[in-house]
Order: structure tokens, then sequence, then C-alpha cells
């Protein structure tokens, strides 16, 4: 299996660096199976600069802002069995592609796996605020996947798919302004 990481990226030089460094610790053990593609989403600081300076990070320009435009723009220029759409201002947990790795491997019938994260430069009380809603989303999804079977919630900010999968659907939708 291959991963495509696509971080969107609109102004983001305050926390590209950040992101990356976690990818890159990530991506260590998986080289080659591992691409990585910033999409500068018509920034005007020194985002696509930062992201250029990683020799490993492909970097798509897409000149309409919006974060569907972004994620669709990357999703296009990716070539991944599983594409993963990371926001800019997150850091990957230790392990994160190795579990990727492992759900998917262990169910060929997954088509996305979605998980919350912490916001690193946020103080403790929004990250309480944050994990309070990640709950409610699961005793959401819990009631929607298992009992209502109607479907279930990505974290936008941190979410995988299969390949095979999201074209079975269409892939993103231009109805949508925000998740796509």
């Amino acid at each position: 299996m291959k991963l495509s990481i696509v971080v969107p990226a609109y102004n983001e030089q305050n926390y590209i660096r950040n992101c990356l460094g976690s990818i890159l610790k990530e991506r260590q053990n998986y080289l080659s199976e591992i691409e990585v593609i910033v999409v500068n989403n018509a920034s005007t600081d020194s985002t696509e600069e930062i992201a250029a300076s990683y020799p490993w990070v492909r970097i798509v320009r897409e000149p309409n802002k919006g974060l569907v435009n972004a994620r669709k723009a990357g999703y296009l220029a990716s070539t991944g069995d599983l594409v993963a759409n990371v926001d800019a201002d997150t850091i990957l947990p230790t392990g994160w592609i190795k579990k990727v790795f492992e759900e998917f491997a262990a169910d060929q019938e997954l088509v996305a796996l979605s998980g919350p994260f912490v916001i690193y430069d946020q103080p403790l009380k929004i990250n309480l605020m944050v994990r309070t809603f990640y709950y409610l989303g699961y005793i959401g999804y819990i009631f929607n996947r298992h009992i209502f079977r109607v479907g279930s919630m990505l974290q936008g900010g941190n979410y995988i798919f299969r390949r095979s999968a999201f074209e079975k659907i269409g892939g993103f939708s231009n109805e949508f302004d925000f998740y796509g």
C-alpha cells in the first residue's frame, strides 16, 4: 500500500514546519510507501517556500481559495492507494503511519479512518472543549453507525480514505464548501 499525505495550506508559515517535521519523523520507516503533497492554497506568506525546503515534499498550487479546493487538488495530484488529509497546523502523533497501515491491512473493507487530534498551540481549556466535542461526536458515530446504520463521521483535520472507495462515490463534491 502507498499512502499519500495531503496537507492543504493557506498562510500557514507559523505551523507548516511543525506539521512537516512530525510527518518526517513518522515516515522514516516507510520512505518508499509515503508521498507528501502540500497544497499552497493562494498563500500570501512564506508557506510555499517553507514547504519547498523539504526535498521530499511536492508542492501543488491551487489558486482557488477554499479547503475543498485544496483537498481536491491534493487528491488529484496524489498517487497513493490511501489518501490522508492532514491540516497544516496538525502534528502527527508517534505511531500514526504505522496505525494507518495496520488498520487498512487488517480490514480490506475499511474505507476510511479518522481520529481526534490535540491542537498543540491552544490552551488546555480549548483542548478540553475539543476533546468534549470528539466524545460527543463519537457517541453520535456509535448511534449512526451501529444503531441507525446511516453512516459515519470523519474528522476533517485528520482522516484517511481508500482511493478505490472514494472513486466509487464520485470523489469530492463541489456542492460542499467545507469538508467536500
